[in-house]
């Protein structure tokens, strides 16, 4: 069969994704490294990345990669970046590893304005130990921990990170997008892209929240699993950009 695409030179060769079927991991780690190439910055980068299906990146990409204990990927990053501040560091967590046990290590990297670049998938869940409840699992969502759903009683509320982050003086960009359709697969990469172009340009910290599927925690098929995205999610979590200094957003 002819191959219709090309692969992005900062993959391995001869790489294999070993994700579940329908993840998008894959799509998020492609654009990852499409943007590494055409910012023509591979021979120059650095990932930190800890616990979570999110740290197997280490295995696809053809990058200088340090892998961190979980939740403390941008503690790693932070000292990666001040020990060699020409290089472009770039963090790729899952919600859980971000926003649960490294939700001080996050905010605090954006107040502090590091200038790093960081990626957060949001899959509602914590996908690698068995879809347990996890910081940004939705209202009413059935997991392993949480098998009533989630309620505001016993559980709170999700938190929106996007917001959060864009909120912190030291962020330059923050965005959200997904990878539910190819019209928003495209914005992803551009916002992706702009995520790093902060680095490079000096500005501060860099954030992506990317709403993605977990077609085997939530027990639905690939294509049930991006309809919930687009239907239920993207009304909870609202794409967009929601600071990028340099265009006074």
């Amino acid at each position: 069969m002819q191959q219709v695409f090309s692969i992005p030179k900062s993959f391995k060769e001869g790489f294999k994704f070993t994700f579940c079927p329908g993840c998008d991991h894959g799509i998020a780690m492609r654009l990852v490294a499409e943007v590494i190439d055409e910012l023509g910055i591979r021979e120059n980068i650095i990932s930190s990345t800890a616990i979570g299906c999110s740290v197997f990146i280490y295995d696809f990409l053809n990058i200088d990669c340090v892998e961190a204990p979980h939740g403390r990927a941008l503690a790693s990053a932070t000292g990666v970046k001040r020990a060699q501040p020409d290089k472009v560091v770039f963090t790729y967590s899952g919600d859980g590893d971000f926003a649960s046990i490294g939700l001080a290590e996050s905010m605090n990297v954006a107040l502090r304005g590091e200038s790093i670049t960081s990626f957060m998938l949001n899959n509602t869940t914590y996908g690698m130990t068995g879809g347990q409840l996890g910081p940004t699992t939705t209202m009413g969502q059935k997991t392993t921990t949480s098998p009533m759903g989630r309620n505001r009683e016993y559980y709170g509320y999700p938190i929106k990170m996007a917001e959060h982050m864009a909120l912190c003086d030291g962020t330059a960009f923050s965005a959200r997008v997904a990878l539910d359709s190819v019209p928003h697969i495209n914005q992803a990469k551009a916002a992706i892209k702009r995520a790093f172009e902060v680095q490079l340009e000096g500005l501060g910290f860099g954030f992506v929240e990317i709403l993605s599927s977990c077609p085997t925690n939530w027990h639905m098929t690939p294509e049930q699993a991006h309809e919930r995205i687009k239907t239920e999610m993207t009304e909870i979590f609202p794409l967009g950009i929601f600071k990028d200094v340099k265009n006074n957003n």
